[in-house]
């Protein structure tokens, strides 16, 4: 009778027991363990890499300590690997002229055209080859990115404070060395307004920050910073109709 009543009992103890014997083994075996899971973790994130590469015929790019950013023949990674059809593009950016203003019609891809520069700098510095034909790619210390529109009514801030908020943290904290990705600043406002906002960031980014920025924007009127800065340069996206 007592084995009986007492059997669930005696089967819970040692199941319990048997647990903590392969709890100690595994504490046991813990620096191991992490280590092969470190190295899997590794291996993984490269052979994915590395298909990727093989599989869409990208190439190895060259990373230097330089300051510059040039692409030649430049995709977007994960537009192209959508299957969506995509044009290539290039970007240069140098010590003397580090700040390009991008204008061009809405949809004709001035926001997919800076993202690519960020995500081609990011996989360049993580050790991945590029969908370019070739690159040099100075290394940043960090990339800074304003980019769509967005709100936090929730704590207070409408799509306008939301943006200069984020501008201005980008403004405080950016090096010489980083990568500044600005979409449309100013947009949140009247145009007035939105203009000066657009043309005082770039002064201070060329003035005092002068780090790797891309500017789109829709105010045509900033491209006449090009004739009083050395430093910017301009670009246009335009579009063509076939079929």
């Amino acid at each position: 009778e007592a084995r009986v009543l007492t059997a669930t009992e005696h089967s819970q103890q040692l199941e319990y027991e048997l647990f903590c014997a392969l709890r100690r083994w595994v504490a046991d075996q813990g620096d191991r363990l992490r280590r092969v899971a470190d190295l899997l973790a590794n291996m993984d994130a490269l052979v994915s890499l590395a298909e990727v590469a093989a599989g869409s015929g990208w190439q190895r790019p060259e990373v230097t300590e330089a300051f510059g950013l040039q692409i030649a023949e430049g995709r977007h990674p994960t537009v192209e690997i959508s299957g969506a059809s995509f044009v290539p593009n290039d970007l240069e950016l140098t010590p003397e002229r580090f700040l390009l203003v991008v204008t061009g019609p809405n949809m004709a891809g001035k926001s997919t055209y800076a993202r690519q520069a960020a995500l081609l700098t990011l996989l360049a510095q993580i050790g991945s080859y590029l969908p370019v034909q070739t690159a040099q790619i100075g290394i940043v210390d960090r990339i800074f990115t304003r980019v769509g529109a967005a709100d936090l009514l929730a704590r207070g801030m409408s799509t306008f404070m939301l943006e200069m908020t984020e501008t201005a943290h980008i403004l405080r904290h950016a090096t010489p060395r980083s990568l500044i990705i600005l979409d449309e600043v100013g947009r949140g406002t009247g145009t007035a307004d939105g203009l000066a906002i657009a043309r005082a960031v770039i002064e201070y980014l060329v003035r005092r920050v002068r780090a790797k920025t891309i500017f789109t924007t829709h105010y045509h009127e900033v491209t006449a910073l090009a004739d009083t800065y050395e430093a910017v340069g301009n670009a246009c996206l335009q579009v063509r109709d076939e079929g």
